[in-house]
């Protein structure tokens, strides 16, 4: 299966031209990993957008006796480390491959170099990863306040 035809099932080139796909498809690589590998540690600054195309990430923490603290789990669509990517700060947390897991990888310094020859397609890009990441976080505040409804025993369904 080549780049393209992966990517093109992604939310992160839905408003990408044939051309522009091509271009982006140049510079990522792909991976995969299996469960139980861990992709990211936490304060690593490595400057990479993931995006999932198969499997399931966890992003958590280890704990001090060698066990492991979910905070959220990533599916396929889903993109991680786009804070890295975008500004090169350090990650926030790790990710483990809960199970086996295909990602597409894009390096910060490869894609602004489409900067000048190719703006739309980097700007396209950036509001993909924007409505992306507001997806996950909106899913995330979801699942807060049904914990907090649970804990609260709130609105009658607990």
């Amino acid at each position: 299966m080549t780049a393209s035809s992966i990517l093109a099932d992604t939310p992160l080139v839905k408003d990408l031209s044939q051309a522009e796909l091509a271009k982006l498809e140049a510079i990522i690589t792909l991976r995969e990993l299996q469960e139980g590998e861990i992709l990211i540690t936490e304060g690593v600054i490595d400057n990479c957008l993931y995006g999932i195309i198969a499997g399931s990430l966890a992003v958590g923490r280890e704990t001090g006796d060698g066990g492991w603290v979910d905070f959220q789990r990533l599916r396929a669509g889903d993109l991680l480390g786009e804070l890295g990517f975008i500004d090169g700060t350090a990650h926030s947390a790790s990710i483990l491959a809960v199970t086996q897991t295909q990602l597409f990888i894009i390096q910060r310094e490869e894609f602004e170099a489409l900067v000048n020859d190719e703006p739309m397609l980097v700007y396209h890009t950036l509001r993909a990863i924007i409505r992306i990441v507001h997806d996950i976080l909106r899913r995330m505040n979801l699942q807060y306040v049904e914990m907090t409804n649970y804990i609260s025993k709130q609105h009658g369904r607990y």
